[in-house]
């Protein structure tokens, strides 16, 4: 019942968000973390104080997480948040960084729904359509384990499902 209401309030939330261009970085990270749970968390938006794990999954310790994560939006912006890729390019540079983003969860809850929203705005960004309804649970979290184990091919498979053609349009000049 708790998971779902959450589901939805977030849901809810999600709608209010605004896409902003980059940097995509950890202040934007916290930022749509907030926004989807502060009506549910005090402390949404905020990094976990606890060491969390999941089954046999331990994620990153929490004196690690600002260095990782920060490390790895540091590696992305070098790239201009991959803006100039190709879409395999794209795929692939997303499906390592978020295995990455996923092995530090930097919140007590609620990881994914946020790191799914900067995902659609760094593929949005990128000139391209991404949508997550092609994705069975079942997958999504085999991609997930797979991921923190640096396997990151059914991650792959994935962001190839979900991320669409090309949004860019050419234009033609005016003589």
């Amino acid at each position: 019942m708790l998971q779902e209401a959450e589901r939805e309030l977030s849901s809810l939330a999600a709608e209010t968000l605004e896409f902003y261009e980059p940097p995509y970085d950890f202040v934007y990270l916290k930022k749509i973390h907030k926004t989807l749970f502060a009506d549910l968390y005090q402390w949404a938006g905020e990094i976990r104080t606890i060491d969390i794990s999941k089954g046999a999954t331990r994620f990153c310790t929490v004196s690690r997480i600002e260095p990782e994560i920060n490390r790895l939006f540091e590696k992305a912006g070098k790239q201009h948040y991959y803006v100039n890729f190709d879409r395999a390019q794209l795929i692939k540079e997303l499906s390592e960084l978020y295995s990455d983003l996923n092995a530090i969860h930097p919140f007590r809850d609620g990881n994914g729904r946020a790191q799914r929203i900067l995902f659609e705005h760094i593929a949005v960004h990128c000139g391209f359509d991404i949508s997550w309804k092609p994705i069975s649970m079942d997958e999504w979290i085999d991609a997930n384990i797979q991921g923190f184990y640096c396997n990151h091919e059914p991650m792959v498979l994935i962001f190839e499902k979900c991320i669409g053609k090309s949004l860019k349009v050419l234009v033609k000049k005016i003589p």
